[in-house]
């Protein structure tokens, strides 16, 4: 009866053993073995005293046999789970490699970049001041008070109370004449933010700011300033052309045409036809905010300049929308090299 039990239990050892399609599967099939081998042998107390020694023998032998069974069906699997690996991930040689294709900074990064290396050849020192701004840094101490119509123009997110996202990096001017006295040359990068949205204009864009202020400054100092940044930011060929302006922080207030660097002033698309394309804002620093910042404004002068990234970005590259620069388009964004 015994021997019966023995060969039925190898038998059922061997059967679960080659069932098992995997180590997972084979560690559960070996644990309910060991449970039934372990039950069988339970039996031994049931025996007279003279028998137990044949029969514990006998165990041992069908317990070596089981252990060994499953340790070569382990080394089997592993075998094959080890075959089936090398074939997924096998490599063959003769195959051309995978082209990791180079990133790029972004168009507006790019345009930056360029801007800040022309004017810090020209010595400026950069500046970044905070997108938080209060109205005061943003609109008061920039000669525009809560009753000023050009507020209406510059309309902005409030963040309640007295804080609001920044329409202009000239918010920076105030923060720097404050904390700094003249001379100064400062130029001042980022984002600024105002409800407008179509072809030409975004909710949230990049502006860069210049400030000079120092004794004898002038708008000749101005103009030459801005002729040297045309010609290495466009063609050596590029022209400035300034026109009566008005802005509530510069007395006088100017803005800047280029000579259209397409067609040399000839008259294109690009320039309309006009041979000129406006570029940027600037003027003279209004008294006031000199005032305001507690410089002496009979003691120095200064000029300030203010520019959109996206715009300079869109006339040196050709892009006619400036949702372009936001949609995340690989394909468009790929196109632009440092």
């Amino acid at each position: 009866m015994q021997n019966e039990q023995t060969e039925e239990l190898r038998r059922y050892a061997e059967e679960a053993a080659a069932k098992a399609a995997s180590g997972k599967e084979l560690y559960a099939a070996k644990t309910d073995v060991q449970a039934k081998l372990k039950a069988f042998m339970s039996g031994m107390r049931d025996l007279p005293k003279e028998e137990r020694p044949a029969f514990g023998k006998t165990v041992n032998e069908l317990k070596e046999k089981i252990e060994a069974l499953f340790a070569a069906r382990e080394e089997e699997l592993r075998q094959k789970e080890l075959e089936a690996r090398y074939a997924a991930e096998q490599v063959d040689v003769t195959m051309p490699g995978r082209k990791r294709v180079q990133g790029s900074l972004h168009p507006v990064t790019l345009v930056k970049n360029q801007l800040i290396d022309i004017f810090a050849g020209m010595g400026f020192e950069i500046f970044e001041g905070p997108e938080t701004e209060t109205e005061y840094y943003n609109f008061t101490a920039l000669n525009t008070p809560a009753d000023h119509p050009s507020r209406d123009m510059q309309d902005t997110f409030y963040l309640g109370g007295d804080l609001l996202l920044r329409t202009q990096t000239s918010a920076g001017q105030i923060r720097v004449m404050q904390n700094k006295k003249p001379p100064i040359k400062v130029l001042s990068p980022g984002r600024v933010f105002r409800p407008d949205d179509d072809a030409t204009h975004s909710p949230m864009f990049h502006q860069m700011e210049g400030l000079v202020v120092d004794k004898g400054i002038t708008l000749c100092d101005l103009k030459g300033m801005l002729a040297e940044f045309a010609a290495k930011m466009f063609t050596s060929d590029t022209k400035v052309r300034l026109r009566p302006s008005y802005f509530p922080f510069t007395e006088p207030s100017v803005e800047v045409d280029l000579s259209c660097f397409v067609c040399g002033g000839k008259g294109c698309r690009l320039c309309k036809g006009t041979g000129w394309i406006e570029v940027l804002g600037s003027g003279m620093v209004n008294r006031r905010v000199l005032e305001n910042c507690g410089v002496d404004p009979d003691e120095y002068t200064g000029f300030a300049f203010g520019m959109g990234l996206e715009r300079i970005a869109m006339l040196k590259y050709g892009v006619n929308n400036i949702k372009n620069f936001y949609d995340n388009d690989v394909r468009f964004l790929t196109q632009f090299k440092d």
